[in-house]
């Protein structure tokens, strides 16, 4: 009887602990969810839905906060499809306002029908897509795009992408669903809806935080203040959710004034720009809340981006155009010495900072869990790890961005920025080394305990 030899031993030793380890390493499982997610996404970015090359992600990028701005604008190529309309015919005159969108950031939407697309039209900001699961919600539906009536039909998320297709996407102004585009089908709409609601804070916050900074730390006195900075009210907790009257009214509208504003820019430019009416069909001239805790990062403000800076848009309430407007006679009327929003020029700039440096903690949040996600193997939702990098390269980015531009933590800053210097590292890698990864890990860590004191 024969014996195997010392080096066949080692062979098949070496065999199965090879077996045992893909045993091992066998990748998770993903959930139903995580799958839809998954699809949702790789609609997001890659589907043209057979039209003009546009994408959802062609104005809402994942590396610029789901949003537009005139300097990542700047920076697209020529032939981006997002400039379709400079260089498709069929797309010359009335699809967009080109000027309006290099120079401010503007889209044009038919919100009021496409029957008169030379006259009938308003030039809206492009919306982030960030926390939408606790930031839509309302007694009367889902509030959708700047006047929460974004949504055709039944005003849902699904009818959302579906709208959006039919308005960005279309290869003429015929807009022929089957010639000019292909409509998403229900299972489409259903992975595009996940994905979105995926995006962001899955939750408000829980004010007020224990910040550092004396001057943020005054904003949010300032912010909670009904009687003061009253901003509150309507952004509880710095979502989306009004509360008047001790009531939760969810994500409402109402008419602030930021139409009646002098000398907005878009106007400026001797381009014509209708009056936004707002809500509805013919519009009631409200618009519906935002969610703050984003802002910051996500420039320009209201609903035609009037303002280019968070201290700017602040200080909007203790003008005219908003103490004069229904809303902000409706906050005077409730008030018990019946004054509206007065606030001075460092009360505005604390509320300003209290939101600069909530936005820096939601963006190391964010960047930590993408961080967390590359290093699993593989990472969930099929998401690559390069995708993963970029989007905390950026988010972390803008983290330090908004805490620079407001004069506020340099120590954090620097933090942040060494952050993004190892999420640059790591990116460079096909298998970005974990060790790389926890240093980018640590820094952030560091910039966040900069900024708060944990409970």
């Amino acid at each position: 009887m024969s014996h195997p030899d010392r080096s066949s031993l080692l062979i098949s030793t070496a065999l199965l602990l090879v077996l045992v380890g893909c045993a091992k390493h066998t990748p998770p499982v993903v959930s139903p969810q995580d799958e839809l997610i998954a699809r949702g996404r790789e609609l997001f970015f890659k589907e043209t839905f057979g039209g003009n090359g546009r994408t959802c992600g062609t104005c809402h990028p994942a590396d610029n906060n789901f949003t537009l701005d005139p300097a990542y604008i700047a920076r697209l190529p020529a032939r981006d499809p997002l400039f379709v309309a400079e260089y498709e015919p069929a797309l010359k005159t009335g699809f967009e306002s080109p000027r309006l969108m290099r120079e401010f950031a503007l889209i044009r939407e038919n919100l009021d029908g496409l029957d008169d697309l030379e006259n009938k039209f308003v030039m809206r900001a492009v919306p982030h897509v960030l926390a939408m699961r606790n930031s839509i919600a309302s007694p009367g539906g889902p509030r959708l795009g700047w006047s929460g009536d974004g949504a055709p039909g039944d005003g849902s998320l699904r009818s959302f992408a579906a709208g959006a297709v039919i308005q960005h996407f279309t290869k003429t102004l015929n807009r022929v669903a089957g010639v000019d585009f292909r409509l998403p089908t229900d299972a489409e709409l259903d992975a595009m809806e996940a994905f979105q609601l995926s995006l962001g804070r899955q939750q408000d916050l829980t004010l007020p935080l224990p910040l550092k900074s004396v001057v943020a730390l005054r904003g949010q006195e300032l912010f909670l203040d009904d009687k003061v900075g009253k901003c509150n009210l309507c952004h509880a907790n710095a979502g989306a959710n009004a509360r008047l009257g001790g009531a939760s009214l969810g994500n409402a509208n109402f008419n602030t004034g930021v139409e009646d504003l002098p000398d907005q820019p878009a106007r400026l430019s001797k381009e014509y720009v209708p009056a936004d009416d707002g809500f509805g069909n013919p519009g009631d001239g409200t618009f519906n809340i935002p969610p703050l805790v984003e802002a910051a990062g996500t420039p320009g403000f209201f609903h035609n981006n009037a303002v280019s800076t968070i201290e700017a848009a602040v200080g909007f309430y203790d003008g005219d155009s908003f103490n004069e407007s229904p809303a902000g006679l409706l906050l005077k009327s409730i008030d018990p010495n019946k004054k509206g929003i007065e606030i001075d020029g460092t009360q505005i700039a604390a509320i300003a900072s209290f939101l600069r440096v909530l936005n820096a903690l939601e963006n190391v949040r964010q960047s930590t869990e993408l961080l967390n996600d590359c290093l699993m193997q593989p990472p969930p939702r099929r998401e690559a790890a390069s995708d993963l990098l970029k989007r905390a390269r950026g988010v972390v980015g803008t983290a330090a961005r908004v805490l620079a531009e407001g004069g506020l933590h340099p120590q954090a800053v620097t933090l942040l920025q060494e952050a993004q210097r190892q999420i640059a590292r790591a990116a460079a890698y096909h298998s970005p080394p974990k060790e790389i990864i926890d240093e980018a890990l640590r820094a952030q860590a560091g910039a966040r305990a900069e900024l708060v004191a944990d409970k």
